[in-house]
């Protein structure tokens, strides 16, 4: 085996391992985000742009990655910036759009059950059955439908930004290497919040934490120890989501999301003692059912594409 031979086994192993790691923070982000925002509502937080900034305020951690990695590679490249003009401006754009996404995102799952909310962006149809009895305790039947239907309006803006950013790395005029993959979540986390803060500002958030903190019924302590960890865990799921799609495709960061339904429910059910109708396992049957359609379909449309690009390749 030559010199080229083994670099290439070894970016190959090394992509491996960075998309296993990535696998696994997109679990836990993807699992565990839902859970934590779910706490902070039920024990009497309100600030809805509060957990939208949330979701992406944990960027500092890229921070640390992206110094550690300028580090090691500082003996043979004293690059620091890896990122040019234009992909700065479409991660900018994508990272404004995700904003809008994080805030209909938080307001739907701020008035519904973690169960129905991680269900409803597929089974949507079957879980409007049941409104009467999965409805949390003093919400209203119209903020419940309006959480319901953001809810429907959040999981279609995030289902284009996964494709979205995978278009962005096919069209970009340099490789995607991961460093390059960091600084381009990293402009996606500022935009968006800075979009969030936006919010805040204008809905006087800042004003209103203290108190909001005071009155937790957890204790002030913990209600901060619930929002750095939900920036935290929320920025696993994003960094994790864009690490997926940088090292394979966004098909299988979504085909992760969806793998994970079973999970959460699980999680919720003991956790937050939410009851489990049938009209939910229909939904979460349809919900796999679907995804396992659409995988075996993507499946066979690679198999076909691999023996025409033989063909072509021995033709020739």
């Amino acid at each position: 085996m030559d010199m080229v031979e083994m670099e290439a086994q070894e970016n190959k192993t090394m992509k491996n391992v960075l998309l296993i790691i990535n696998c696994i923070i997109l679990s836990i982000g993807n699992c565990g985000g839902p859970m934590i925002m779910r706490l902070y509502y039920i024990h009497g937080g309100k600030r809805v742009w509060l957990s939208s900034f949330l979701q992406t305020a944990g960027f500092p951690v890229i921070f640390i990655t992206l110094l550690i990695g300028y580090l090691c590679r500082k003996r043979h490249d004293n690059s620091i910036i890896f990122i040019k003009l234009p992909l700065f401006v479409a991660s900018a754009i994508i990272g404004v759009i995700t904003g809008l996404d994080d805030y209909l995102y938080v307001y739907g799952l701020s008035r519904l059950p973690v169960s129905t909310f991680v269900l409803l962006t597929i089974g949507a149809a079957v879980l409007a059955m049941h409104t009467s009895e999965d409805r949390p305790a003093g919400e209203s039947n119209k903020e419940y439908l309006i959480g319901f239907f953001i809810t429907v309006m959040a999981a279609a803006l995030y289902g284009f930004i996964l494709p979205l950013v995978e278009l962005v790395y096919n069209k970009a005029k340099q490789p995607i290497v991961y460093t390059l993959d960091l600084e381009i979540q990293l402009v996606l986390c500022v935009f968006a919040s800075l979009f969030c803060t936006m919010g805040m500002l204008i809905n006087n958030d800042f004003k209103v934490i203290p108190r909001e903190a005071r009155q937790y019924e957890l204790g002030e302590t913990k209600y901060y120890v619930v929002v750095v960890l939900s920036a935290i865990i929320w920025q696993g799921f994003f960094l994790g989501s864009i690490g997926v799609i940088s090292c394979a495709s966004s098909l299988l960061s979504g085909i992760i999301i969806a793998v994970l339904l079973p999970a959460t429910e699980i999680l919720v059910v003991i956790f937050y003692k939410e009851k489990f109708q049938a009209e939910r396992g229909i939904a979460l049957v349809l919900s796999l059912w679907g995804f396992l359609s659409y995988f075996y379909g993507e499946m066979k449309q690679s198999k076909k594409q691999r023996k025409i690009h033989k063909s072509e390749t021995e033709q020739s």
